[in-house]
């Protein structure tokens, strides 16, 4: 079994894969359509499933006259609430964010009473697809109308309206976090109370849609007391757990698959009620039965995003030296509680203060109910909207001091040589150099080029005006430590598992708990495990998605795949290497400390014409000919990693933006960024990562809002009126790294999935706003759509429903004069 090689002919070291910008193995079946998606699946005896779904925002179901239905042609069953009633639980929120927070309850199909638009109220089974939409038109159900609450702002007020009228309020907690109270900062009132210059705002993060690509779709096979569910799901290890809570199915009973998946973002991290309708269907007629949503369906009952109101107050001498943040924000619950609905905002609070060293820092949260679809993750979940709101307010502050952006953001924020450092809401950023990534992001945009042509425009009053905005960000990725979001509440750990099989002809499979939906996991984990095993990347299989195939694992989420998941990897790959090495010991007849390994061979030191590959170890190890009596015939291993802190990946974003101030007609003249996510394993995907996140937070900018009516109906239903942009609508991007290694991982890598998503958003907004500053303007509402534009720019206001510059925490505006300086001011526990 050994090898004596000529040392004229020894083997070149081979490149190291991490680094390499390799295409995506997965890629060729995606992007052909040659792949299984959950819809494509077709079972002996299959039956399809319909939703009937809720035309009112807010009522009590009167009754439901199924009769037509039943008797429509090829319909099998028609159940209603009332008939799963018994069986089918509540939904589950994960995340009680407060002791005392306030759960309504979320069955899965309604039994009483529906509270929002495209709640299911009735569920039709039938031979065929066709069969089953039809019959939906037979059901007639009868509502009690009831008032539906819509505005979070009157939603909180005394004697308001109830969106469920067996609870005493619209607001499922208060959540607070004060540095002074918690020793990392401060006293904020007395640091405002101290402030030369105090600036308050009221901005507004729109609802959003996540728009995946490949709607939801569900797959339910029964055999005997068995199940296996195929789902386009983000969470089959979550989903598993949850549905044997929600159903009493045992969990060794039931297997979750999540095949090729297209898309989520956040959208698909969410137990479903359909999801647990099909199974439960399934368990009663015992046959598999499918749902798949319509778009419209997927628009108007999948989760939402973001939705919140936000009121920042901070603090500053004239200096500009920032002294103290406030924020009090109100988010949008919808109906009931989802997976982690009140966990998102809360998460974002520990990133309200960016990059920068505040003294003292209070935030306060209320969840609202409304009668909406509930909100819950959607990519970035709770930190772009801190990033906004950061970002803005800097802004912001720096008009009111007369000094330029850039300028305030560098006096504030953490240097280089203070890493790691430990933030006013407690977080330990890792390490970072914003001044590097900022000037290498204005060398990219031609920052000098740009600012002197928007002096001639303003001076010649010029119709299209130019603004340039900056956003310098950081984020909280690789969700999480476990003890910490223990201590946060949350309902699980952060922890990832991995599993190494080392075959006998020497390939080599990798089973990840991390799941996929499009990150490039399998092109990634092979090139790591190239590297530290040092075998061809083509030789490596990775193995996801199954509950059967990969039994552990916390899935995907919150940029935390690579560092979380692939960390697990690595640590998967060094067992290998140490079971194998004392094979080769024994088979090299070497003491163990006397090996080496390095490009996938074992060598003896002082004689390195002797040598074994750890392909030729599984080999021997199979065949258990020869092995040491102490070691089992196998060099397989399993991996599980707990994080030891999140990681912080930063970068500054700088948007030149053109107004056209005659149409309000908006255009991204330049965009350039550079980010820093630690170690890049594949800059293709990173590449990738990046303009996909830019895509989407370009597009709450200028783009996306779910909007609904004053009777509850979304409006914005279809893609004609909810405005996803295309390629053609983006400009091209200039993007760069800097690289700062993440200790808190062997990869050093700190995320990149959701970066540009977060940082983009207020970087579009800024821009815009300093293209239109000086002609009176100092808000426009999101999305920046012509007509907003053009509203701010003839009559004020943020060119929406209501004016928001100078309004204090409750909308009503308050402007006073503290040592000169005219700023607006809020009062966290004022009147209503």
């Amino acid at each position: 079994m050994t090898v004596t090689e000529d040392p004229a002919t020894a083997e070149v070291a081979p490149e190291r894969e991490v680094g390499k910008a390799r295409r995506r193995k997965e890629d060729a079946r995606l992007i052909t359509g040659r792949t299984t998606w959950t819809d494509n699946m077709v079972l002996p005896g299959m039956l399809h499933m319909s939703v009937v779904r809720s035309p009112v925002a807010h009522g009590k179901i009167a009754n439901i006259d199924v009769s037509a239905a039943q008797q429509a042609p090829g319909v099998v069953a028609v159940l209603t609430g009332r008939d799963l009633a018994e069986e089918q639980g509540s939904i589950p929120c994960a995340w009680p964010v407060t002791a005392d927070m306030v759960n309504p309850g979320h069955p899965s199909i309604a039994v009483d009473e529906v509270n929002h638009v495209g709640e299911a109220v009735a569920v039709i089974i039938a031979r065929s697809r066709s069969a089953a939409a039809d019959a939906i038109e037979l059901v007639d159900v009868d509502y009690d109308l009831l008032p539906p609450v819509l505005d979070m702002e009157e939603a909180v007020k005394h004697e308001a309206d109830l969106c469920h009228d067996h609870i005493d309020s619209n607001t499922s907690y208060h959540f607070v976090f004060d540095a002074g109270e918690a020793g990392t900062g401060g006293d904020t009132e007395q640091a405002f109370a101290d402030a030369d210059v105090v600036v308050s705002r009221r901005f507004v993060n729109q609802r959003l849609i996540p728009a995946f690509m490949e709607p939801r779709s569900v797959v339910v096979q029964p055999q005997g007391d068995n199940f296996t569910m195929w789902s386009a799901t983000q969470i089959p290890h979550v989903l598993r757990v949850m549905l044997a809570m929600v159903t009493g199915v045992p969990e060794h009973k039931l297997r979750v698959v999540a095949p090729d998946v297209g898309g989520g973002f956040g959208g698909k991290l969410q137990v479903n009620p359909e999801e647990v309708i099909a199974l439960l269907v399934a368990r009663r007629l015992g046959k598999p039965v499918k749902w798949t949503e319509t778009r419209s369906e997927s628009l108007m009952a999948a989760h939402h995003g973001r939705d919140q109101i936000q009121y920042v107050d901070v603090a500053a001498t004239r200096e500009g030296d920032v002294t103290g943040l406030r924020v009090r924000i109100l988010a949008d619950m919808g109906a009931y509680l989802r997976l982690i609905t009140p966990g998102v905002p809360a998460l974002g609070a520990f990133m309200f203060p960016g990059i920068y060293k505040f003294p003292a820092y209070r935030f306060e949260c209320d969840g609202v109910f409304t009668n909406k679809v509930p909100t819950d993750a959607y990519r970035g979940a709770g930190r772009p909207e801190a990033t906004f709101a950061i970002e803005r307010i800097m802004d912001e502050l720096a008009v009111e001091l007369g000094m330029d952006p850039l300028e305030l953001r560098r006096r504030n924020w953490i240097q280089s040589q203070e890493f790691p450092f430990t933030t006013v809401a407690g977080l330990e950023y890792d390490s970072g150099d914003y001044d590097t990534a900022t000037q290498q992001a204005l060398e990219l945009l031609g920052y000098d080029e740009l600012r002197e042509e928007q002096r001639r425009r303003r001076e010649s009053n010029d119709p299209v005006q130019l603004g340039i905005g900056f956003s310098t960000f950081t984020e909280m990725c690789g969700l999480a430590p476990s003890r910490v979001l223990g201590s946060l509440s949350y309902g699980a750990g952060g922890w990832e598992s991995a599993s190494i099989r080392m075959l006998p002809t020497g390939k080599v499979e990798v089973v990840t708990g991390s799941t996929p939906h499009g990150q490039g996991h399998e092109t990634a984990w092979s090139q790591l495990v190239a590297d530290q095993l040092g075998v061809p990347f083509e030789d490596v299989e990775v193995l996801h998605g199954d509950t059967a195939v990969a039994p552990k694992g916390m899935d995907t989420y919150g940029s935390r795949s690579l560092v979380v998941g692939g960390t697990a990897v690595v640590k998967a790959a060094d067992k290998v290497i140490a079971k194998a090495r004392k094979v080769a010991a024994h088979l090299l007849e070497a003491n163990e400390d006397d090996l080496d390994f390095s490009n996938g061979k074992f060598t003896v030191r002082g004689t390195p014409g002797t040598a074994l590959s750890i392909q030729e170890i599984a080999l021997a190890v199979f065949a258990a000919h020869d092995y040491p009596e102490d070691v089992e015939p196998s060099i397989d291993a399993d991996a599980t990693f707990d994080p030891v802190n999140f990681s912080f990946p930063h970068g500054t974003h700088v948007c030149a933006m053109e107004v056209d101030t005659e149409t309000g007609f908006v255009k991204i003249r330049k965009y350039a960024c550079v980010d820093d996510v630690g170690t890049i394993v594949n800059p293709l995907i990173v590449e990738g990562q990046v303009h996909g996140g830019l895509a989407q937070g370009i597009a709450q900018a200028l783009y996306e809002e779910a909007v609904y009516d004053a009777d509850g109906n979304l409006t914005t239903g279809s893609f004609v009126d909810y405005l996803v942009p295309s390629a053609a609508d983006l400009p091209h991007f200039d993007t760069g790294n800097t690289v700062h290694v993440a200790p808190g991982n062997p990869i050093g890598a700190k995320g990149v999935g959701e970066a540009g998503c977060i940082a983009s958003t207020p970087a579009v907004v800024n821009a815009a706003l300093d293209a239109v500053r000086h002609l009176g303007v100092q808000d426009i509402r999101m999305p920046l759509t012509p007509e907003r534009v053009w509203r701010a720019l003839h009559h004020g206001g943020d060119g929406g429903d209501r004016a928001t510059a100078g309004s204090n925490a409750y909308g009503g505006a308050q402007t006073e004069t503290t040592a000169g300086v005219s700023t607006p001011q809020s009062s966290l526990g004022g009147d209503r």
